[in-house]
């Protein structure tokens, strides 16, 4: 072989290591520029993630696949929504709220007609509304308590009885807070995100100055004393049910012993789902995310535990089956399609994944006003099918594993064991929305008080959410729910006061009707995930 030929195979082969390297980079460019665009619709697009309605058609598929059979299930009618922009369909002033009536007349001195001269009278009145707030006030209730004895007995015996009134026991021993204002500072900080701090500079305003380390003390002691029986109880009530929802997310306790101040602790979530009567919501701090901490709260629980894809969830006993999340698919072929230059996002495969979840979603929608045994009817009739063929469009395509499409890809191949298993009864849900609605007020929360200080106080917090989301729930007042729970307790057993933790429970005859929302006669669709308001 001469040299000239050694040095053509040689440019060659630099050519041809010049066009990997090329194409390799090519493949890099393209992987930022989508990181790019897709961190900038996070920090400036809109949150929502709704698709456009046309995308449904995408397949061209007959109308009459979107439709139950009179004669198979029932014919429901889903008919678009669109959110209009009036204030009068939002805005309610309560029925029941106190009146306060100011009537405006003339003096008797102007009531002469201006014609003729004579007494005017009234022929009717106009009426205008108006809701007044009366900001929050502060006052002390001073407990007197008559001890009684008797002036013969002193007179003429050695004993002399003393008799003292009865007198409700306070919430906390030797402390001057009241039930209302343990209540006003927990619904403030769980339920308004308003830290302690802030709500001291609020009572300042007033002149009382109450520190946040005796707010912090108030609440932990209430909860430890009367709040922790009726979680155990809600707890117990919990795993009952055969149908459940948890996830989880991080938080920071600055004091938690063997670990530094910026690690990571997690406050985990159990809930019942739709198919119960009256819903419980429960939150659990744990230091850290491993899988023995659902299985040990989970530990009297049999039957379908709805999840994300975290992996720690499918380690649990075989008696709990873990069903997966359409909603997190749905996500990430969404974040597929808007890492995309926007000319491409519409025929794009990520947008075709999106319309397949759409229409798993719109086939739910009609099967939503079902009994579950037709639920699961229509379910094997129209969304096996509709998964089966998903399943055989993502096999067949060819996507590279690191691009945001290859990633949406990948989970949903990953996850179709427990996707799929939603069909197995009318009683679970397509997604894992419902856990992630309830613990998003802890997420709103944790952005206003940023931390915990201790693992007392993070215990304290799940405690509080936990009756606080559980009321919002069941149509419950958490103000009033807890101030009942605060008065009550003390005294538990007492004539005239509850028996025992479980009567505090979502459902119970005891709980008195001012603890009550009063309901409002407006109602609207439930939304999805990425349905958020504008």
């Amino acid at each position: 072989m001469n040299r000239q030929e050694i040095s053509v195979e040689k440019l060659l082969n630099i050519i041809e290591e010049k066009e990997r390297r090329i194409a390799e980079l090519e493949q890099q460019v393209q992987w930022f520029m989508e990181q790019i665009r897709l961190s900038k619709h996070k920090q400036f697009g809109v949150s929502s993630e709704q698709t456009k309605i046309e995308q449904i058609n995408l397949f061209n598929e007959e109308e009459e696949t979107h439709n139950l059979a009179i004669s198979e299930l029932q014919k429901i009618e889903v008919k678009a929504y669109y959110r209009k922009r009036t204030r009068l369909t939002t805005d309610k002033l309560p029925e029941d709220l106190p009146v306060e009536v100011i009537e405006h007349k003339l003096p008797e001195k102007e009531c002469i007609c201006p014609e003729c001269g004579s007494e005017l009278h009234t022929m009717g009145k106009e009426t205008r509304d108006e809701l007044k707030i009366i900001p929050a006030k502060a006052v002390i209730v001073r407990h007197i308590r008559h001890v009684y004895s008797c002036r013969n007995c002193e007179k003429t015996s050695d004993h002399t009885p003393i008799v003292k009134a009865d007198i409700p026991e306070p919430v906390i021993k030797g402390s001057f807070a009241s039930p209302e204002t343990i209540a006003h500072i927990a619904t403030q900080k769980f339920m308004m995100g308003s830290p302690l701090y802030r709500q001291g500079q609020e009572w300042k305003q007033n002149g009382i100055e109450i520190s946040r380390q005796t707010m912090s003390n108030w609440l932990i002691k209430a909860c430890e004393n009367w709040l922790e029986p009726i979680y155990e109880e809600m707890k117990k009530r919990l795993c009952e049910h055969e149908v459940l929802h948890a996830d989880e997310t991080v938080m920071q306790v600055l004091k938690e012993p063997g670990k530094a101040a910026q690690s990571k602790s997690y406050m985990w979530l159990y809930r019942t789902s739709g198919e119960a009567k009256h819903q419980i919501i429960l939150y659990d701090y744990q230091p850290d995310r491993k899988h023995i901490h659902p299985e040990e709260f989970l530990k009297g629980f049999s039957g379908y535990l709805h999840a994300d894809g975290y992996s720690g969830y499918y380690k649990l006993p075989e008696k709990i089956t873990v069903i997966g999340c359409w909603a997190h698919v749905r996500r990430k072929f969404f974040e597929a399609m808007e890492a995309l230059p926007k000319e491409k996002q519409a025929t794009s495969n990520a947008a075709k994944g999106v319309t397949y979840c759409d229409k798993l979603f719109h086939l739910e929608k009609q099967f939503a006003l079902l009994c579950p045994e037709n639920r699961l009817e229509g379910r094997k009739k129209q969304s096996k099918p509709l998964i089966d063929e998903f399943y055989d469009w993502i096999k067949k395509l060819n996507v590279l594993p690191k691009t945001h499409l290859g990633k949406a890809v990948q989970y949903a191949q990953s996850q179709r064991k427990y996707l799929e298993r939603y069909i197995l009864d009318g009683r679970l849900e397509i997604s894992n929305n419902r856990a992630e609605r309830s613990i998003k007020p802890f997420v709103i929360g944790r952005k206003n008080w940023l931390f915990s200080n201790t693992p007392g106080g993070a215990r304290a917090s799940a405690v509080y959410y936990s009756l606080i989301e559980t009321a919002k729930e069941n149509g419950l007042n958490p103000f009033e729910y807890l101030s009942w729970i605060f008065s009550q307790a003390p005294n538990l057993g007492k004539p005239g006061y509850v028996s025992t933790f479980a009567d505090f429970l979502p459902g119970s005859r005891k709980i008195p009707a001012k603890v009550f929302i009063p309901q409002s006669k407006r109602t609207e669709p439930e939304k999805y995930a990425w349905e958020e308001d504008e």
